[in-house]
């Protein structure tokens, strides 16, 4: 019996000692097996802000009445992104504008845009209509810009600067950047993240969320002195789904915070406000 036992142990560790040994594969090869597995599921970008390929279409969107309210609207929103060799239309990233632009070098524009202010209206919240505040009526801008775009492997970055005066003086100046990063892409599934923030002068932050002593009498609120400094804060999602060659599905949720004076209004119903769009465009 004994020497059976140690016979069975003997077999065991010669069988042991001649069972292959599991391949460990080099950390740079697993690296490199990693960027190449990101690399198929993010290749180069079809969501709308990521790439300048030209887009026409319409879409809805919900949003707030003004940010710093709680009513919530809906409206229909054009969906236009054009490129060409000088001109440019874009309302994917953020307002609707247009204007030139010039390459200074490989994805560095600069240009000028006149843009769509949308203003704000009483008749929209229930708020303003029982204080009396009055509407700000609809208008444009006109600005600057500069924008960079990259490829890191198989990562679209966008990063864009802008400064728009609005044509009525008395509503001031602002300023934003915005930086755009494609995250996913499966099959006809795209999606990229974004972050924006924007400053606005004393007379922008003053006009949307000051009150003057008369103001403050016809509405029955505080008497509130707005100053310059940052506006707001948001990020959210872009998202496409392509139905076909020519047709695609576009969409983005974004989510805004109010800052500074504007954060303090008494006009500021809540701080943060949500920004929801969906889409369909044809591409050329």
């Amino acid at each position: 019996m004994r020497i059976s036992s140690v016979t069975r142990r003997v077999a065991r560790a010669d069988s042991d000692l001649n069972r292959p040994v599991p391949s460990r594969r080099p950390l740079g090869v697993a690296l490199r097996t990693a960027v190449l597995a990101f690399g198929v599921i993010v290749p180069a970008a079809t969501y709308a802000e990521l790439t300048n390929t030209t887009l026409v279409g319409a879409g809805v969107r919900s949003r707030p009445a003004y940010d710093g309210s709680d009513s919530q609207r809906t409206e229909l929103v054009p969906v236009v992104r054009y490129f060409g060799q000088t001109w440019f239309v874009r309302s994917t990233q953020g307002p609707l504008e247009g204007g030139v632009r010039l390459e200074l070098t490989p994805g560095l524009h600069a240009g000028a845009q006149l843009a769509y202010e949308p203003g704000r209206r009483r008749s929209e919240s229930s708020f303003l209509i029982n204080h009396g505040v009055a509407t700000i009526g609809r208008g444009a801008s006109v600005g600057l810009h500069l924008e960079w775009d990259h490829v890191f492997g198989p990562v679209p970055v966008t990063l864009l600067t802008r400064v728009r005066r609005h044509t009525d003086a008395d509503l001031g100046t602002e300023a934003d950047i915005r930086l755009s990063v494609g995250v996913f892409k499966s099959g006809a599934v795209s999606a990229g993240l974004f972050t924006q923030a924007t400053w606005a002068d004393a007379k922008s932050t003053r006009s949307h969320y000051g009150i003057t002593p008369q103001q403050s009498a016809n509405a029955g609120l505080p008497v509130f002195g707005a100053g310059s400094g940052w506006l707001s804060a948001s990020g959210g999602l872009l998202w496409s789904v392509d139905m076909s060659r020519d047709w695609v599905v576009v969409g983005s949720l974004e989510g805004r915070h109010l800052q500074g004076d504007a954060a303090q209004s008494p006009l500021a119903e809540r701080v943060s406000n949500h920004y929801l769009s969906v889409g369909i465009a044809h591409r050329y």
